[in-house]
């Protein structure tokens, strides 16, 4: 009799684990006319659209600082997507500082501007709405050592002028 139960259970515990190991399975997708018709979120009235590919324009001379200490200044002057000014600086609490303050050659002006230096550090200028975002590559020969794995892209309010 507790060999008989033994069995059962042993059976029952595989079954059970097979089943289980079914289930983790991936089911393949469905054919394209059993889904159903979705708008994508550009064509859907309403949802996300494309940012309008239009020339930039800001002005900013700013400062923050957060609650942990991270710092950023930044002074920027674009006008019809034509750099007239750009200096920024990054300092990160118990890593360092970055100064991004050229020389820079500007090689893109739509849909983003583009700086870059001779030594590859490239800043990228774009807009999001209402604000615009500074974001930097390449450029750790810029900053104390191993602070660059740290900065992150400066976000400017293209109506108060004021970073973060």
């Amino acid at each position: 009799m507790r060999a008989a139960l033994r069995h059962t259970l042993r059976h029952g515990l595989f079954v059970l684990a097979g089943g289980l190991l079914a289930s983790c399975g991936v089911l393949p997708p469905a054919p394209p006319s059993a889904q159903p018709d979705v708008a994508r979120p550009s064509e859907a009235p309403g949802r996300l659209k494309p940012m309008p590919v239009r020339p930039l324009d800001v002005k900013a001379n700013c400062r923050f600082r957060d609650e942990a200490g991270y710092a950023a200044t930044a002074v920027l002057d674009i006008s019809h997507a034509e750099v007239k000014a750009f200096s920024a600086t990054v300092d990160i609490p118990r890593r360092g500082s970055c100064r991004f303050d050229g020389p820079f050659t500007q090689t893109r002006r739509l849909p983003s501007v583009e700086l870059r230096a001779q030594d590859g550090c490239t800043v990228n200028i774009w807009e999001q709405g209402q604000q615009v975002t500074v974001g930097f590559s390449n450029c750790a020969r810029r900053c104390s050592r191993g602070t660059f794995d740290y900065v992150w892209p400066i976000i400017v309010d293209r109506t108060s002028g004021e970073c973060h």
